[in-house]
């Protein structure tokens, strides 16, 4: 099962308000290769949310609860929306600078192309980063 990573930034929405909405379309995403990304999801399958530009941090685990369909607010069609669900917050943030320190997370995603807003993670990754913010690989 596949692994991924979405990026939000502080001002446009926060775990907090990920965790009372219960679930969202995540949208925004202008970027083929990130939509790409969106369209490769299956049900099921885990993501870290991670808030980017201010103290950027994974903060949490979401679930895709709804594969890619389009996004309404793109009138040519080239941009699709998933279905997410919070699963849990991490125990302690992990920290950007955190990742960058750790010489396994050299060739992640998030390290290597840091303005893609939706990308995947191995499962090494994911084992490392479970671990890193006090949760066990779920």
């Amino acid at each position: 099962m596949a692994h991924w990573l979405f990026k939000t930034e502080p001002g446009d929405y926060s775990w907090d308000e990920f965790v009372a909405d219960g679930r969202t379309d995540w949208d925004g995403v202008k970027n083929h290769q990130a939509a790409n990304n969106m369209r490769a999801m299956r049900l099921g399958e885990r993501a870290f949310f991670y808030r980017s530009v201010k103290d950027p941090a994974v903060l949490g685990i979401m679930e895709v609860v709804g594969e890619a369909f389009p996004d309404p607010d793109d009138p040519k069609g080239k941009f699709v929306r998933v279905e997410l669900a919070p699963i849990a917050p991490l125990a302690e943030p992990v920290s950007l600078a955190a990742i960058k320190a750790d010489p396994r997370l050299a060739d992640l995603a998030l390290v290597r192309q840091s303005r893609l807003s939706v990308m995947p993670v191995s499962d090494e990754h994911w084992a490392l980063i479970c671990n890193m913010g006090g949760r066990s690989d779920d």
